[in-house]
């Protein structure tokens, strides 16, 4: 049952993590308390934005489930909605690839440990960007078929992604060569980013409901 589904959760996978490390509200609260701050009320702040992941990642599987039971047609609609916002996402990562200068500008947030938890958690709830992603990434992992281990296990999946890319971006951030390091590279990173998202964009317009 898990082989069935395991190529389009690896996919799903990757493209979420690729989603996390681009350079959107999210990344930036991070860097920007990292930098002002440091690192523990950076990891406090991804702390928030895990547990809105999480959330997310569940709210968006109950969603779907109960849009197919209402509507026969709703997997083919979130398909083609995702395929455009991660095309989106593609051509986004590709224009700032041509773009020379540093990165984008970022506010130093403050505040005590229990309060940019909370910022962060609120931030990612109350994106609707998130959401759309949620569900597309959602729509490419499951289809709209698979069975509730699978699901739990894209969840599972997704919370550690998060936990990863975000505390990975609060502790490099705290510390000015790593800072630099990044924004030399930084072209290269969104030329490769852009590059997977056109790709996973391809691939769920052309997936079979």
């Amino acid at each position: 049952m898990l082989a069935d589904y395991l190529p389009s959760l690896l996919l799903a996978w990757g493209v979420h993590a690729l989603a996390l490390a681009s350079p959107g509200a999210n990344v930036l609260a991070v860097i920007g308390t990292a930098m002002g701050n440091g690192r523990r009320q950076a990891l406090a702040m991804s702390a928030g934005i895990v547990t809105g992941s999480i959330l997310m990642a569940s709210g968006a599987i109950a969603g779907l489930g109960a849009l197919i039971l209402t509507w026969a047609h709703a997997v083919t609609l979130i398909k083609f909605l995702g395929a455009g916002y991660l095309a989106w996402l593609g051509y986004k990562s590709l224009r700032s690839a041509t773009t020379p200068g540093a990165a984008p500008s970022v506010t130093m947030l403050s505040g005590s440990p229990t309060r940019l938890y909370r910022r962060g958690l609120l931030l990612q709830v109350s994106n609707p960007k998130a959401i759309l992603a949620y569900l597309a990434i959602v729509t490419l992992a499951l289809g709209g078929t698979a069975p509730w281990p699978v699901a739990a296990l894209f969840v599972l999946g997704a919370a550690l992604n998060s936990a990863l890319i975000h505390a990975f971006y609060a502790l490099t951030f705290s510390t000015r060569p790593m800072v630099a390091l990044y924004l030399r590279a930084r072209r290269a990173i969104d030329g490769a980013l852009g590059a997977f998202f056109c790709f996973a964009a391809l691939r769920l317009a052309l997936a079979r409901p």
